[in-house]
Order: C-alpha cells, then structure tokens, then sequence
C-alpha cells in the first residue's frame, strides 16, 4: 500500500509520509524529535511537552521541528507509540494463560517506564509499529485455543482495555495518596458516617466486614491489584475458552 493512501497518523508512526524536500539532507528527524519528548516528559510530565521545549531541547529552532512534525497531536502520536517499545518474545512452549500473564506483566513493566504514558489520550486502536507488535503478540499467546481469530481480537482488546485502565487508575490513585495520605486513612470512618443501610445495603455489609478498618496506601509499584483482577479476567476467559471449543 502506498503512503499516501495511509492515514496520516499511521504513515507518520511507520515513517512513510512523503518528506521529499531539494537541498541537503535534513539533520533533524522525526525520531529525534520523539525521543527529545519523550525524555522531556520523563524528566518533568506530560504537561511540559510542547514543540517550543522540544526544540530547545534540541537546540533547534520551533519552526524547524515543524517541518517533520506538524503539531503537537501529530507528536503525542508519534510518543504514544515510540515509548512502547517492542515486547519481549513470548515464553516457548507456554500455554495462553501463561503467555498472556507474560504479556500483561509486560505491558505493565513498558508503561511503569514512562509514568506519563498512561495518561497520553487513545483516540483509536493500535496501529503504530510498536503498539501492533504488542497487539501481535498477544493474539500469538492465544494461537492454540482454537478461538476464532474475531473471538481472539474481542479477548485482546478487552485485555487491553483492562491492563490500560488498571494502570491508569492506580498511577491516579497513587497520586492522589501521596498528595492527601490523610483522605485514605480516614476512609472507613468517613464512609461508616454517611452510609445508610437502607440506601447503601451492600456498601454497609462491607463496612461491617471491617474491610475498610485498616489504612489503605496506594502504591504503584505492588502487583497485589492488578494481579487479582487480571487472574479473574483470565479465569473468565478459560470458561470461554471451554464453552465455545470445549477445550481448556
């Protein structure tokens, strides 16, 4: 396929937008230009990133990162993809549920990397060269269910949206613990003051349980949470697994 018939992020990510310019070969590139960002956003968030830093990070004047990247969105793009990297082959001979728990632990080790990734904006499936290896990977560590290859794409994608969203929310909440310890200390006793029974009957058998008693902590580095609903999610997919090919 020619590149004028990709997308224009696409052929962006996979470097086949026609640049073609007379004169001497450009010193800057785009991937220079991404790896300057994505080094500026590890040092000092997201938020910092703009073409104005990137080019003084670069020592290069704005107008000239413009002509190979057209907008900061075309840049978040390129970010969104470069900062992956490419996953690790997946385990010889596993089976897919071992395959998968290797690939989300990978998912989850990329991201840890770059503590603003998780917060860049989706605005599509996967479909730069990193993101897709991972995309290929995973449906790779279902290749022996016997799923049909739509049923593997529908487990993949909702993987990803649980591995995605797990991140996300525990990089927020582990935030929000470090700026406000006291409103997690204080959470039991604060729902155990306007939790009616009536109104909130499941929410108050959990406070009875006691299940709140202890300090809650958030910490982005433990496992514990997202191990837990990943093994559910996986148990989910071993009883469909089962119910459509009747295997294991």
């Amino acid at each position: 396929m020619e590149s004028s018939e990709l997308p224009a992020d696409v052929a962006l990510m996979w470097g086949l937008r026609d640049e073609r310019r007379r004169g001497p070969k450009p010193s800057l590139t785009a991937e220079d230009i991404t790896r300057a960002a994505i080094e500026l956003a590890d040092a000092e968030g997201l938020g910092a990133v703009s073409m104005a830093r990137v080019a003084e990070r670069l020592g290069n004047s704005t107008m000239a990162l413009y002509r190979h990247v057209k907008s900061k969105d075309e840049l978040l793009v390129l970010m969104t993809d470069a900062a992956l990297e490419r996953p690790e082959p997946l385990p010889e001979g596993v089976d897919w549920r071992t395959g998968l728990t290797f690939w989300a632990a990978g998912v989850l080790t990329a991201v840890r990397k770059h503590r603003w990734y998780a917060s860049l904006p989706i605005s599509g499936p996967p479909a730069g060269p990193n993101n897709l290896a991972w995309f290929d990977s995973a449906l790779g560590a279902l290749a022996g269910t016997g799923l049909t290859e739509e049923a593997k794409v529908g487990v993949v994608m909702g993987l990803m949206t649980y591995v995605q969203g797990e991140i996300r929310l525990s990089l927020d909440l582990a935030a929000g613990f470090t700026d406000n310890p006291e409103a997690f200390s204080r959470y039991g006793a604060t729902l155990a003051r306007v939790v009616d029974p009536r109104q909130l009957p499941a929410l108050a058998r959990v406070l009875e349980a006691g299940v709140f008693d202890e300090n809650i902590s958030f910490d982005e580095s433990s496992d514990a949470d997202f191990d837990f609903g990943l093994q559910l999610y996986l148990d989910g997919l071993s009883a469909f697994i089962t119910r459509v090919t009747g295997e294991q």
